[in-house]
């Protein structure tokens, strides 16, 4: 026996460590939340807040090379941005492409296929928004627009995303019939308003019932739980109590855990039951996409920006924003952002026009909704289903940030001043301390096209395009 094991030695080695590895790799599959381990590669991003849930892309559709990005069906990425192609009205959906007239341009780029453009762990030859193949790939369809657009010209094709014009999937906010309606709007208007969500005015359109009014007498938790007078008058002054939403609807769930008399810490899927729609945003945006995966809540330690050092294991759900039982929307708008948030941009808000405005609004000393904090910008006020809600997705309008023009921008800017901002990175890190250093030609091209084909305002349009040849233009070839 002794010899036998002398004669196998290395054979038994080799077996024990293959075995030992297999296991290990097996756990880290089945079992282990991180799967960094096993990933081919680095993953983008918008997605790596997820990337141990491969089957999230890889899904049990069937396809070829189901383990690469060749394999990841179109259904995968529809299922999370499908809705975002929708409202923002997709410029290049797949029909246009099915089109047996626009066939040759497939010959070029698989135009039908989400991954021949966005694949994943390809960290070296990933851009901006998770682009993964040539910047000049526009080249391959639009080589007539050079011809046909004197003002484009001088430019080459890899800039076409590059200096605030346009975007593959969404090309409405620069639409050569808005940015007419544009020019000579002044750069600063007079602020308007900007409308606020109420959950409470949206429960009364939709015709469900409210709750008479509670006070802190009438709390119905344990008597153990009643002793902490912070909590209780937290809860005394909020939404919820006016509402008549007392202790036990968020801390017991007899619906799913009939069995528990009280939960100490409700959960995201607490606050669902009532927000809804503010929860399904919540999961589509950064801070809450590992949730809809059933994964560990997004930590600051897990981002890939500068946070603050003591924030970095802070749990991101519901509560970390609107703090329990206070729930409250100012500490939401702001402070909660900057306590985890240090980069450059965000150290730099509160040297900004914008701070100056917010904090006057909170001062009660301009009217609620004149103000500018980091929900103004990044969850502005929509409307779904009628009502207005304040979207909780925060990134959907940060890449590209064009789509901050409509929804944010112009309810204080012109937008050829907000265009010139959103494409100066300088004037963005500094959060908008100053001016443009650049004006974006975008408006004034649109005027230019007017004023060949004879629009009823050409002379005030040719007064515009002397007055913005006196500013200096970006430098597109050189962004």
């Amino acid at each position: 026996m002794i010899s036998f094991l002398k004669s196998y030695k290395n054979t038994l080695i080799w077996f024990v460590l293959a075995g030992v590895l297999g296991g290990y790799l097996s756990y880290i599959f089945f079992y282990s939340e991180d799967k960094t381990a096993i990933l081919p590669g680095t993953t983008t991003n918008g997605h790596h807040q997820i990337e141990q849930q491969c089957d999230v892309c890889h899904t049990n559709e069937k396809k070829k090379n189901v383990f690469t990005s060749s394999g990841v069906p179109n259904s995968a990425c529809t299922n999370c941005h499908g809705e975002d192609l929708e409202n923002f009205s997709d410029s290049h959906p797949t029909r246009k492409f099915k089109n047996p007239e626009n066939a040759i341009f497939t010959q070029h780029i698989d135009a039908l296929s989400c991954v021949e453009c966005h694949s994943e762990h390809n960290a070296k030859i990933t851009e901006n928004m998770g682009v993964t193949i040539p910047e000049d790939f526009c080249a391959h369809c639009h080589e007539v627009t050079l011809e046909n657009l004197e003002s484009h010209q001088t430019l080459a094709f890899n800039t076409c995303d590059a200096s605030g014009c346009h975007n593959y999937h969404d090309n409405v906010a620069l639409a050569p019939g808005f940015l007419l309606k544009q020019f000579n709007v002044a750069d600063h208007k007079e602020v308007k308003i900007r409308p606020t969500g109420d959950l409470l005015d949206r429960m009364a359109e939709e015709g469900i019932r409210l709750k008479d009014p509670l006070t802190a007498s009438q709390a119905n938790a344990p008597a153990d739980k009643l002793e902490d007078g912070t909590h209780l008058d937290d809860w005394d002054h909020s939404a919820h109590a006016r509402a008549g939403v007392n202790c036990m609807d968020c801390h017991t769930d007899r619906r799913n855990a009939p069995g528990v008399a009280w939960i100490e810490n409700p959960t995201h899927k607490t606050c669902a039951k009532c927000h809804d729609v503010e929860t399904e945003d919540f999961y589509k945006g950064k801070h809450g996409m590992r949730l809809k995966e059933d994964l560990s809540p997004m930590t600051p330690a897990m981002a890939r920006i500068a946070m603050h050092t003591d924030a970095a294991h802070q749990e991101l759900d519901c509560n970390s924003c609107h703090t329990s039982h206070r729930y409250d929307r100012e500490f939401a708008s702001y402070q909660a952002c900057i306590q985890c948030h240090d980069d450059e941009h965000t150290q730099n808000y509160e040297k900004s026009k914008h701070f100056k405005a917010w904090k006057s609004e909170i001062k009660h000393a301009s009217p609620t909704g004149s103000g500018v904090s980091c929900a103004t910008c990044h969850m502005p006020t929509v409307e779904r289903g009628g009502s207005l809600v304040v979207n909780h997705n925060q990134s959907e309008n940060l890449t590209p940030n064009e789509k901050m023009l409509k929804n944010t921008c112009l309810h204080c800017h012109g937008a050829e001043f907000a265009m010139s901002a959103l494409a100066d990175e300088n004037l963005i890190q500094k959060n908008f301390f100053g001016e443009p250093e650049r004006r974006h030609p975008g408006v004034s091209w649109a005027v230019e096209a007017a004023v060949k084909r004879g629009h009823e305002a050409e002379e005030e349009m040719k007064a515009y395009l002397e007055a913005f040849k006196d500013n200096e233009v970006i430098e597109y070839n050189q962004r």
